[in-house]
C-alpha cells in the first residue's frame, strides 16, 4: 500500500523545488484522509465508466481490462459482517461506505448453503407497496431490506443477516501492514529542529501503491498547489534509481 512517508516526501520536495510554498506535516495530515477518500470515491465512478466501455465492447481483455482493474482495486475494501436484527431493525457498520449485498444467515453443508439473498430497497414508497401487496409480501424465503438510516429487514422474524459491503478507507500500520482504525498520518520526531519520519506514530494509506502519484497530486490540489502528473512520476522514478 502507499507509504505515507513516500507520499509526504514527494509532495514536500516537489513543492519546495519549484518554490511554491512549504508543506508542513500538520497541513499534510489534515488533507491526507480527504485525498484518499476522493480517490476511493473515484473508483466507483471509474467502475461505472468502465462498465459502459465493456458494454460498448471497447474494454481490453484479460489483465488489461479496465473493468477488472477497477473491481480488483475495490475488492481490497470489501468486507463481510453479521448484523444482528432486533424487531426488524439492524444497525449499519460504522465503516460502511457502499452496500454490495445482503443475505440471511444459513448453514453450509457439502458446499451448499441455505443462505437466501435479501432484496435491497432504498425507496420508502416502494417498501410500503411491497408490504401492502399480497403478491410481494416478504417471507423467510423471500426477505426484503429497506436501507435508510438503519437496515430494516422484513419479515421481522429474521434475527440476523450477512452484509457484504465496501468499507471506508482507513490506514495501515507501516511496520506490520495490518489495518488500523486510523486515518493516514505522517508521524515524526524533531531532530536538530527538523521533522524526521517516525514509523511508530505514522499510519500508511490503505490505497494501493499504484495510487502513489494520484495521492500526491490530489493532496497538492487540496492545499492549492498545481502539480503535473509527469512531475510526480519523474520524481518517483529518480527516487527508485537512487535507492
Amino acid at each position: 500500500m502507499a507509504s505515507v512517508n513516500r507520499v509526504y516526501s514527494a509532495l514536500k520536495d516537489l513543492v519546495n523545488k519549484d518554490q511554491r510554498g512549504f508543506v508542513t506535516p500538520a497541513v499534510f495530515n489534515s488533507f491526507a484522509s480527504v485525498a484518499q477518500m476522493n480517490l476511493f470515491n473515484k473508483l466507483f465512478e471509474d467502475a461505472a465508466l468502465n462498465k459502459r466501455l465493456r458494454n460498448a465492447q471497447s474494454d481490453a481483455g484479460r489483465d488489461k481490462s479496465r473493468v477488472k482493474q477497477a473491481n480488483e482495486d475495490l475488492s481490497a475494501f470489501s468486507k463481510l459482517a453479521t448484523i444482528s436484527v432486533a424487531n426488524g431493525v439492524g444497525i449499519k457498520p460504522s465503516d460502511l461506505a457502499r452496500i454490495i449485498s445482503i443475505s440471511t444467515n444459513g448453514v453450509t453443508l457439502c458446499s451448499t448453503t441455505t443462505s437466501i439473498p435479501v432484496q435491497i430497497v432504498y425507496d420508502e414508497e416502494k417498501i410500503d407497496y411491497i408490504l401492502r401487496s399480497n403478491l410481494s409480501t416478504p417471507t423467510a424465503n423471500a426477505p426484503v431490506a429497506l436501507i435508510s438510516y438503519d437496515i430494516q429487514v422484513f419479515p421481522t422474524s429474521i434475527t440476523s443477516v450477512k452484509l457484504r459491503y465496501y468499507k471506508d478507507p482507513e490506514g495501515l500500520n507501516p511496520s506490520t501492514g495490518a489495518r488500523v482504525n486510523s486515518q493516514p498520518r505522517f508521524g515524526y520526531t524533531v531532530v536538530a529542529g527538523k521533522e524526521v519520519y517516525n514509523a511508530t506514530n505514522s499510519v500508511d494509506f490503505e490505497m494501493q501503491e499504484h495510487y502513489f502519484a494520484e495521492l500526491v497530486v490530489e493532496i497538492a490540489k487540496l492545499i492549492g498547489v498545481n502539480l503535473r502528473d509527469q512531475d510526480v512520476y519523474a520524481y518517483s522514478s529518480n527516487e527508485q534509481k537512487m535507492a
